[in-house]
């Protein structure tokens, strides 16, 4: 068990009905949620990655159900970061220079119909243990919009390009064929800080929070329908008093 907070369970999927349970929540909340397929009741989303990560179920201790799931893969270096997702999407060539151990935490997402806060803060919680428990140094993951306009998004995009970028020597580079340059396409745009802030997903604003970077592009994904841009946080540059938040959460 990773965490027991309030009414809520964290814990590893240990089955293939586990697995199974956390894929089909991932195909509601990634594609059925949008209306872009038909729902069978059997539909999921699943991909080579998941044989190599392990995947954290978040549950409704009362009535069992499965509220939210992510799943991560550990990284004993940079040197490892090609087996990824992520690298898959970036050049991430630059970060295998990254000499302490990482983890990729993807696929993170909540039940259309339970949008509770206190599941991110819970999700959080339980991904502090695990980075405490293994001297993780490096969190890295894609961090989702929903849909693929770019439009609807310029405020935000210019907000990470103006305050939010990847150091240059950490920065990934252009790898998938459909991407979106904001940094480029947006050196000029000031961004009002009211709708930048609305467009943000809570996940990417949580990890802007603590510190967190991006890439100075997005990837559009047109099989799930969103666009995404690589996120880091380094460890050690997390405000003291986050940290201290975050550690009441895993405590």
């Amino acid at each position: 068990m990773l965490l027991i907070k309030g009414r809520f369970r964290v814990r590893l999927a240990d089955t293939a009905e586990d697995l199974r349970a956390a894929q089909r929540l991932r195909w509601l909340a990634f594609i059925g949620k949008r209306g872009r397929a038909a729902d069978d009741g059997a539909a999921i989303d699943a991909d080579a990655f998941d044989a190599q990560c392990q995947h954290v179920l978040i549950e409704d201790q009362r009535s069992g159900q499965l509220l939210a799931t992510f799943r991560f893969m550990a990284l004993d270096s940079g040197a490892e970061i090609g087996r990824s997702y992520s690298a898959s999407h970036y050049d991430l060539a630059r970060l295998r220079d990254f000499d302490g151990p990482m983890v990729e935490m993807g696929r993170f997402c909540i039940h259309p119909e339970h949008a509770d806060p206190d599941i991110l803060r819970v999700a959080w919680g339980a991904m502090t243990r695990f980075v405490d428990d293994h001297g993780i140094q490096l969190l890295f993951g894609c961090s989702s919009f929903m849909g693929t306009d770019t439009q609807g998004y310029a405020d935000t995009f210019a907000l990470l390009k103006e305050r939010h970028l990847a150091p240059r020597r950490w920065l990934p580079r252009v790898k998938a064929p459909k991407v979106f340059r904001f940094a480029r396409a947006l050196r000029l745009k000031k961004p009002d800080p009211r709708l930048a802030q609305a467009g943000l997903p809570p996940l990417l604003r949580s990890y802007l929070m603590m510190g967190g970077w991006v890439s100075d592009h997005a990837v559009v994904d047109d099989q799930l329908g969103t666009l995404h841009v690589f996120t880091g946080l380094e460890i050690a540059a997390i405000p003291p008093a986050r940290q201290r938040l975050l550690r009441g959460v895993a405590g």
